[in-house]
């Protein structure tokens, strides 16, 4: 019933939308909120709505109010294509887009720049898209796969003792057979060959409801650690079947989309003392507070069930949120307050972007996510992770500093990647203006 309820006010709000104003800045959303990873949009599309309304009723980004449309893409990459062609046009252009899907960033990577229209992809898609030289339309912010990769190797050997202390231990990396679940290995396979540790990679078939030959095969392995590359189903499934498998959860590290509220609430005492990554700090902000009750107070908020507000996914739709009006706060700073910005614009904003602690301060989200400092040779701007772990009844961030692997080894492999690519699509890499 909740997921229906959520459904019609996404219609409703999405038709109030599209009412888009001359003075508007208007921006895509190839969203989703049905299927087996409708939890998962719902609430991060339901978070940076949220944060445009918020924005929208304190009078907007220097009296520019934001605009979207958003298209049900079903998180199935030909239909995300479909609805970025259908959006890209409509109100004058749009100037934004995020489609939280890796198999859709991938469909239209190489489209945004003729577009001229900036691509997010806040901690997902192609990692080596963070060197703005070869995709300057392409902003893989805050966190990239690579360095999520890497931080997790870094926990794990801190947790053993130090790097060299993971020399021949076992680490089975569980994945989402698709691209998302491959982005990561080539990061694992150059730091198992560097710390000698064996890594065992097993696919699941999305969704991943079904994964008893899977979990007999880590059994049988008897991994010190398995890493969970998951996400939708995939995750909580995971987690109930290592129980009965006999496999301890604490030695279970997932992925930053293995670590919601939907995956482990449903999992029940299973999940309990479960540990996954997050570039957001879990816990209560004066700016959750404000969209609390500016926005649902006047019966504008997106999510249907209010129980969800300041829950993982929507903490990081609202994280998305703050990055898009920085980066549009920041293009007006350079080419006219009060104006509408037009997707190069955007793209330059978000090239320089410098969410500082004063500005966290500022915005009331000191803390939820890392700071964000963005250039031309790093279209992420951070790199920084943290590991929280599940009370059974809620996140808690376990490491109090952020965490950052090995940044050397993830820009070599960027460099490396993103240059092969520029070669093949005859790119001459360039800083733009």
């Amino acid at each position: 019933m909740k997921v229906i309820k959520s459904i019609v006010l996404a219609a409703a709000l999405m038709g109030a939308g599209a009412q888009v104003l001359a003075a508007d800045q208007f921006v895509a959303l190839p969203s989703y909120r049905v299927g087996p990873y409708g939890a998962g949009g719902s609430g991060f599309y339901g978070g940076m709505i949220d944060y445009f309304n918020l924005v929208n009723a304190n009078g907007g980004i220097n009296g520019v109010k934001m605009t979207w449309e958003e298209c049900e893409t079903e998180y199935n990459a030909s239909r995300g294509v479909e609805c970025y062609e259908r959006m890209k046009t409509k109100n004058g252009g749009a100037t934004l887009v995020d489609p939280l899907s890796t198999g859709i960033a991938y469909g239209i990577v190489d489209r945004v720049a003729t577009d001229k229209i900036p691509m997010t992809m806040l901690g997902y898609g192609r990692s080596d898209a963070a060197n703005g030289k070869v995709f300057p339309y392409v902003f893989p912010l805050i966190t990239s796969y690579w360095n999520q990769a890497a931080a997790m190797i870094k926990y794990l050997a801190d947790k053993n003792g130090g790097y060299p202390k993971l020399k021949g231990k076992k680490i089975v990396y569980l994945y989402h057979d698709s691209a998302f679940g491959k982005e990561a290995m080539p990061v694992l396979d150059a730091q198992a060959k560097q710390y000698g540790f064996e890594l065992i990679k097993i696919a699941v078939a999305p969704p991943g409801s079904e994964q008893q030959s899977q979990w007999l095969q880590i059994r049988q392995a008897r991994p010190d650690h398995v890493i969970l590359w998951g996400w939708g189903v995939m995750n909580s499934v995971a987690i109930k079947t290592a129980q009965r498998n006999g496999f301890p959860r604490e030695k279970i590290l997932g992925v930053w989309w293995a670590g919601s509220e939907e995956d482990t609430i449903p999992s029940g005492e299973a999940a309990k003392g479960y540990t996954s990554m997050t570039f957001n700090t879990p816990g209560n902000y004066p700016l959750i507070d404000e969209i609390k009750k500016k926005v649902y107070a006047s019966g504008k908020g997106n999510l249907a069930d209010q129980g969800r507000i300041g829950s993982v996914y929507h903490m990081r739709g609202v994280t998305l949120g703050v990055l898009w009006v920085e980066a549009i706060r920041t293009a007006q700073e350079k080419f006219g307050k009060g104006k509408t910005m037009t997707g190069e614009q955007v793209r330059w904003g978000l090239e320089n972007l410098n969410v500082d602690a004063a500005r966290q301060k500022a915005i009331g989200a000191f803390g939820m996510f890392p700071t964000v400092k963005t250039s031309c040779d790093d279209h992420e701007g951070s790199g920084a992770v943290k590991v929280q772990q599940w009370d059974g009844k809620k996140w808690v961030a376990i490491t109090p500093n952020w965490v950052v692997g090995d940044k050397a080894l993830t820009r070599k492999l960027l460099e490396e990647s993103s240059l092969a690519y520029a070669k093949e699509k005859n790119i001459t890499p360039a800083c733009m203006q």
